[in-house]
């Protein structure tokens, strides 16, 4: 599972990525708020740590501006700012939890469990394209003039993810987490089911969009010329 921590504070960072990386977690870590907001907006990550007192960027803000941009990882922000009328606004500026310092390691990890059960958030406000296609994710429509297809919500999903992600390689662990959920059960050959079936669904509107197998990794959704 690949965690985005956004945090100036390089003591607490070098913490939490050995304690993360023992419960199996890969961490990237940003020290400033406009690298945080770059590497966020790549949608590369399962789940976000933020700091709300940044340099570069504040915490709220950066925050806000990667929800306007179709950001859909859950974030949970850390801070010492843990007033009721703090932790309401990190809140309404889109985060899914929001833990005061200092804090207990395992409190961490029972929320961090708690949020990567909830639904995953999909941005739904926009049709999403890239190459020759456009999908519009509230009808599951996958169109490349003049044809186009019906995905079932699976499919839909996996094809989500790939969009929001183009020309990236998206480890197996990543999509699994992202597309099926957490606490799924997934059998190895499900995921490479529903790749076939995607395949099948660029081609029958004739995309020159490819899903490639990258061998021990995953899959990389690329524009063929």
């Amino acid at each position: 599972m690949r965690l985005l921590l956004i945090e100036d504070d390089v003591s607490l960072c070098r913490s939490l990525e050995l304690s993360l990386g023992q419960q199996g977690f890969e961490v990237t870590i940003c020290h400033d708020g406009e690298e945080g907001l770059f590497y966020l907006l790549e949608n590369a990550h399962d789940l976000v740590l933020l700091d709300r007192m940044l340099p570069g960027m504040d915490g709220m803000e950066l925050l806000a501006e990667a929800r306007r941009e179709g950001c859909t990882a859950p974030v949970i922000f850390l801070t010492a700012m843990g007033e009721l009328e703090d932790r309401i606004q990190g809140l309404d500026a889109g985060a899914d939890d929001y833990l005061a310092k200092p804090f207990a390691f395992e409190e961490l990890m029972a929320r961090i469990r708690c949020v990567c059960r909830r639904p995953k958030r999909l941005n739904l406000s926009r049709q999403l394209s890239w190459g020759d296609v456009i999908y519009d994710p509230q009808e599951y429509l996958l169109t490349r003039a003049p044809k186009s297809c019906t995905l079932s919500r699976r499919e839909g999903d996996l094809l989500t993810l790939f969009l929001q992600n183009p020309d990236q390689v998206l480890p197996r662990s990543t999509i699994l987490m992202r597309v099926w959920g957490p606490d799924a059960e997934v059998e190895s050959g499900n995921l490479d089911n529903y790749i076939h079936f995607l395949r099948r669904r660029l081609k029958s509107v004739d995309s020159r969009l490819e899903l490639k197998t990258v061998r021990g990794i995953g899959y990389r959704l690329a524009n063929e010329p």
